[in-house]
């Protein structure tokens, strides 16, 4: 589990330097999120190589649930967008500060970007390897718990409460795929498919 503890670690700092105040506008938020999520994800596969076949099991069903609960995803969070927006008089804002990185690429590049890269590795590492290694060192429930918890305090260098609203439902969204399903797939494609739809196809703001 120590190299867990670690990976996380080096998780918030890689995102403290795209998220947070003093330094997001001095970094390129795309170059930095695709080497970041891409060196998580290497090691997370490294060091997941001995059960690689059990991280990447691939049955038929798993394309259709990931389509299906990428949707679902997007309608509850343009829902609740709606929701929060009429009650929250700063969730507009912060909203749209989320949305300010599509102007630093074109949005074709940030579509494949997302699809092919982010979205998939990030997977890859907090599901595929962070949530497997704490469902066994705990439970499945609680290694759900932890690595939604984790993924939600990463993006805390943000103090942006949207977001970090987001990253705890998607964490257990995509945490619960997981446990269900034993394998990564679900919720890599439900995860790759979501937010293309959400930053790039079909913005709530």
């Amino acid at each position: 589990m120590r190299l867990v503890w670690v990976l996380s670690a080096a998780a918030a700092g890689l995102w403290f330097v795209m998220f947070s105040p003093w330094t997001r506008d001095v970094v390129p938020f795309w170059p930095a999120m695709a080497f970041s999520s891409g060196v998580l994800a290497l090691a997370g596969l490294w060091l997941s190589r001995d059960a690689l076949g059990e991280v990447f099991a691939f049955r038929c069903w798993h394309v259709s649930v990931g389509v299906v609960s990428a949707l679902v995803l997007y309608l509850m969070f343009f829902v609740g967008h709606k929701i929060a927006a009429a009650i929250l008089p700063f969730a507009s804002d912060q909203v749209a500060l989320v949305y300010r990185t599509r102007s630093q690429a074109e949005l074709w590049l940030i579509a494949v970007l997302l699809f092919a890269w982010v979205g998939p590795a990030e997977e890859i590492f907090w599901r595929g390897y962070v949530q497997r290694r704490c469902g066994h060192r705990f439970s499945p429930l609680a290694g759900l718990v932890v690595t939604a918890a984790i993924y939600t305090l990463v993006h805390i260098w943000s103090f942006n409460f949207m977001l970090l609203a987001a990253a705890a439902l998607c964490g257990l969204f995509w945490g619960a795929m997981f446990a269900l399903s034993r394998s990564v797939w679900p919720a890599l494609i439900s995860h790759a498919l979501w937010d293309v739809l959400i930053f790039v196809l079909l913005p709530v703001a």
